[in-house]
């Protein structure tokens, strides 16, 4: 049955990390909440990640009492074709155009069901919630196993021609910097994404006594704790992200952009040279009133901002 106005949405984010959900009230409160780790093992296929996420949300609605849904909204890593969200996740290897859309309306038949990009939702979270909740033009940023990000601007979302608006991760910060995994050169992406960054903190002697290898947020950690590589690592992604909030502001005049991610949480190491970068290449007057600050929602803003594209679609919903 399609919920009223007054009821929560189904609420989603896929990733190669983690699959959560939410159960979210229309004034983005998180009311219900599980994850599970992203069953991303070699051999599992197309029905295995279906059939996980499936059983998630089974046991997250009956823990919330079956409630009356006003629609189901998700974000999912891409690339992917928008707004009919055949997905092809870059580390989700058994998903190529899996219809994630068709199959969540053949599971919530008659409700709305809304799909964007995973940096989309973020942004659309802060906007409407969260940092850059009363502000007209926001720039939500992710900084974790990629760079991705959305972008508001008048206080709507921007889809651009395919959906992939505000894509800053492959900005151009050093086009003689390393190779990206899009083909490029330089793009924000390649410096400043966890495993980039702690790739290079290996290679100048960071290490970890860990199993497995260490993330991008364990190199924030060891910076917070002022590690010299792993500052050292941070100051270079701090010094690209200044370089390309720089250029969205002076293309965008922008009010707020919210940063979140694992990255984000190495706190002053990475903040403190990326304002330094961004004064020095804002030049223009009216860039310079922009506000930078880390995303205010945490692990949720994603999860909030998929619920927004049915509870306030008419600001972040433009496809149907």
């Amino acid at each position: 049955m399609t919920g009223a106005s007054g009821d929560p949405v189904l609420a989603i984010d896929i990733g190669g990390t983690k699959m959560a959900a939410a159960v979210v009230d229309p004034d983005g409160r998180v009311a219900a909440y599980d994850r599970i780790p992203t069953p991303n093992r070699p051999g599992t296929d197309a029905g295995g990640l279906w059939a996980a996420l499936d059983a998630l949300l089974d046991k997250l609605l009956a823990d919330a009492g079956a409630p009356r849904l006003a629609g189901v909204g998700a974000g999912c890593g891409g690339p992917m074709t928008w707004p009919a969200a055949e997905v092809s996740p870059i580390n989700m290897p058994a998903w190529r155009g899996f219809p994630l859309r068709d199959r969540l309306r053949a599971r919530h038949p008659g409700l709305p069901v809304r799909v964007h990009n995973d940096a989309v939702c973020v942004a659309v979270g802060e906007h409407w919630r969260g940092a850059g909740r009363g502000h007209g033009n926001v720039l939500g940023m992710v900084v974790s196993t990629g760079v991705g990000g959305g972008l508001v601007l008048g206080g709507r979302l921007i889809d651009g021609g395919t959906g992939n608006a505000g894509h800053i991760g492959h900005v151009i910060v050093d086009p003689e910097g390393p190779p990206c995994g899009c083909g490029g050169r330089g793009c924000l992406e390649a410096v400043a994404r966890g495993p980039g960054l702690a790739a290079w903190a290996r290679e100048q002697g960071w290490r970890r006594e860990q199993d497995g290898d260490p993330t991008g947020a364990d190199l924030a950690e060891d910076a917070r704790r002022g590690h010299p590589v792993a500052a050292a690592a941070m100051r270079r992604a701090g010094h690209a992200l200044g370089v390309a909030i720089a250029s969205a502001t002076h293309l965008c005049d922008l009010d707020v952009v919210a940063v979140g991610g694992g990255v984000s949480q190495a706190g002053a190491p990475l903040f403190d040279p990326l304002m330094d970068a961004f004064r020095l290449h804002a030049r223009m007057e009216f860039a310079r009133r922009l506000r930078i600050v880390p995303a205010a929602l945490g692990q949720t803003s994603g999860l909030v901002g998929a619920a927004a594209l049915v509870h306030a679609g008419a600001r972040y919903w433009s496809a149907d």
